[in-house]
């Protein structure tokens, strides 16, 4: 394998260690890593306290200092630095009550989730695994650290992050996790819908979707989630999806769920509500029949490409439209907005002599639609002459 980490962090390690610190590579960056993915977030657990490491760089920014985490600015680039630590209990499910620094990296091993996320490696390429993570992802397995029932009782969020690695990595869950997770399904009820949302995210675009929503619907996390469909066989249906919004839209409509009440739940931004709704608005055009001129105007490709998706995982039995069909419909409209047209409302007033007024949105929106339908060419000329034709209908 290739050298692991950038310059600059393999830099910040050395230094640590010139200073009499340990100091190693932890985490999800190690697994990608061991797995021959690319190593992104790189993050360095170091003996050295907080102080102990701002004395050691001159360059800091103390961006969870009471966690123990600084920045560390070496040559421009930001690197996290993190002193090794335990933590207490979690009363709330979701927060450590106390953080307490240590000079043990085993001890800072053992708090994490699972055993593939509590790995180290040194500088020179040395593997620390004191918990069979190697193992774990031979095996494809996702297990967590010591006691399960423990690991979920302290931060309720790792029950939907284990269903999270499943998904983006294809792994089974150990059995013995697994069942920790059913037995503290409700715990879940503890935790911000902000933190479920992001895993949700990162789950909707893995490579196995399918045993995410299988592991949420068998444990009954799917029953203290916000909204989540009972019946998981739509969902599952509906994979792959192209981004995690088109599989938040198929949860919705696998729920029998309007937009607002998915956004509402899991506090969706305004365009991802947004998307939902119209994902909503053109699947139940598509319920009528096949998409019209006007549904492929009005919709953008990605909103029908996430309808009909999750159309097709309703009707199985029915010829479905490909994606390329629905680019090709909307490459062959002769307009995509009104903003296309090769007139204005300053040209039909001009025209017509007329003051703006309520008329003119009407009369543009009217043009609007017979270049839509060819009734009348996309050109300046040839739209005058149609509009003067109606216009005079009118007088």
């Amino acid at each position: 394998m290739s050298e692991f980490g950038s310059a600059s962090s393999r830099k910040v390690i050395k230094l640590l260690g010139d200073a009499g610190y340990e100091a190693v590579f932890v985490g999800g960056s190690v697994r990608d890593y061991l797995l021959g993915k690319d190593a992104s977030d790189i993050d360095i657990a170091t003996s050295a306290s907080p102080e102990e490491v701002k004395q050691v760089f001159p360059n800091t920014i103390d961006v969870g200092i009471e966690h123990g985490t600084v920045m560390v600015l070496m040559d421009r680039e930001p690197i996290e630095v993190t002193t090794y630590r335990t933590e207490s209990t979690y009363t709330d499910h979701r927060r450590p009550d106390e953080v307490k620094f240590v000079k043990s990296l085993k001890e800072d091993l053992r708090r994490r989730d699972f055993t593939i996320n509590a790995l180290a490696l040194t500088v020179s390429g040395e593997l620390i695994d004191p918990f069979g993570g190697r193992d774990d992802l031979k095996g494809r397995v996702i297990r967590a650290v010591g006691n399960a029932q423990d690991r979920f009782t302290e931060d309720a969020l790792r029950m939907v992050r284990a269903v999270r690695f499943a998904s983006v990595l294809g792994f089974e869950v150990e059995a013995g996790t697994r069942q920790a997770i059913s037995g503290n399904a409700e715990k879940i009820r503890h935790v911000s819908v902000e933190r479920i949302k992001v895993e949700m995210d990162k789950l909707m675009k893995g490579k196995e979707p399918n045993k995410g929503f299988a592991l949420i619907a068998e444990t009954g996390l799917s029953h203290h989630l916000p909204v989540f469909p009972q019946d998981i066989r739509i969902l599952s249906e509906s994979v792959p999806f192209e981004d995690a919004l088109q599989g938040w839209a198929a949860l919705m409509l696998a729920g029998g769920f309007t937009a607002s009440e998915v956004a509402r739940a899991y506090k969706l931004s305004n365009r991802e509500k947004e998307f939902l709704s119209a994902v909503h608005v053109a699947f139940d055009r598509r319920q009528l029949g096949r998409y019209t001129t006007d549904d492929y105007y009005r919709f953008p490709f990605d909103v029908i490409c996430a309808a009909e998706n999750i159309w097709q995982a309703f009707n199985p039995s029915e010829d479905g439209i490909p994606q390329h069909e629905i680019a090709m419909k909307q490459r062959e409209l002769p307009i995509r907005s009104k903003d296309e047209l090769q007139v204005n409302g300053k040209d039909l007033m001009a025209w017509t002599e007329q003051r703006g007024g309520p008329w003119l949105g009407e009369w543009m929106d009217r043009i609007e639609k017979a270049v839509l339908h060819r009734e009348c060419p996309n050109d300046t000329e040839k739209i005058k002459e149609w509009f003067f034709n109606e216009y005079k209908r009118q007088e």
